[in-house]
């Protein structure tokens, strides 16, 4: 694939605009990727002609992120208040999704992940203070970097997704090194808090056959199970991932060595 190819099959590049819904379908496990900014009137998430149901949640369960203000979620009536990182699980069968901004000149960004699910669970507000965290990295290889799971079997029951915040420290620059991949889940890195003359080079590819897509703020890359994915910054980030397939556990995955990469 050329440059353009690669950019136009796995970066999203415009899930945020303000009063609207932005959403995209990918074949790569059936996901599907948004983003929510209401501004003085509300956000109502409807099914798109391709799913073929009633409503957005009528086989499919979410995951919720708020990067912006104040803002508020109603799910089948019920009000889910969320600060800036805090997250939303969504069941399946929930008929009605609304998204809001507590200030409208503030408005609330609302990044989401949907996969297909074969049962309904609770919705649940996972707060950013509750995100399980752990330390990996050092500073000498410039990765130190803090994951925070959300959503994940230990926490939230749900079918198949899995989510979490990872935030680099100061002064490191690289994610997900040595790289790995998941032959039975894909996932979606969303990356944020990049100054806007800073970027991300994210790795993809086979490990024999890998390529580069240049990713900047609040931009999001699909990798297929297939994939690796890693990255590279100009500067400090952090990223929003998301993970669907035949198997949740984080653990799950096939680390590539060093020598494998091409």
């Amino acid at each position: 694939m050329s440059t353009a190819e690669v950019r136009g099959r796995f970066l999203l590049e415009n899930l945020f605009e303000l009063g609207r819904i932005a959403l995209v379908h990918s074949d790569v496990d059936r996901a599907s990727i948004g983003g929510a900014v209401p501004g003085p009137a509300p956000l109502v998430l409807e099914a798109p002609p391709e799913f073929g149901s009633e409503y957005f949640a009528e086989r499919r369960e979410l995951g919720v992120f708020n990067i912006g203000g104040p803002g508020i979620v109603l799910v089948n009536g019920t009000v889910f208040e969320l600060g800036s990182r805090d997250a939303l699980y969504i069941g399946r069968g929930s008929k009605t999704i609304r998204f809001e901004s507590e200030d409208g000149s503030r408005p609330a960004i609302f990044y989401f992940v949907s996969y297909p699910a074969h049962a309904g669970f609770k919705t649940r507000c996972v707060r950013a203070r509750e995100a399980e965290s752990s330390a990996l990295g050092t500073a000498a290889a410039a990765s130190r970097r803090t994951i925070r799971t959300y959503i994940s079997p230990d926490s939230v029951e749900t079918c198949q997704l899995t989510m979490g915040l990872t935030e680099l420290e100061e002064g490191c620059v690289w994610n997900t090194m040595p790289a790995h991949r998941h032959a039975r889940r894909s996932e979606i890195y969303l990356y944020l808090d990049l100054p806007a003359d800073a970027v991300v080079f994210h790795f993809l590819g086979e490990p024999g056959e890998t390529r580069h897509v240049l990713v900047r703020n609040r931009q999001a890359v699909i990798s297929p199970p297939w994939s690796i994915h890693s990255g590279a910054g100009t500067t400090c980030y952090s990223f929003i991932w998301a993970m669907g397939g035949e198997n949740r556990q984080f653990s799950d995955m096939q680390v590539i060595s060093m020598e494998e990469l091409a």
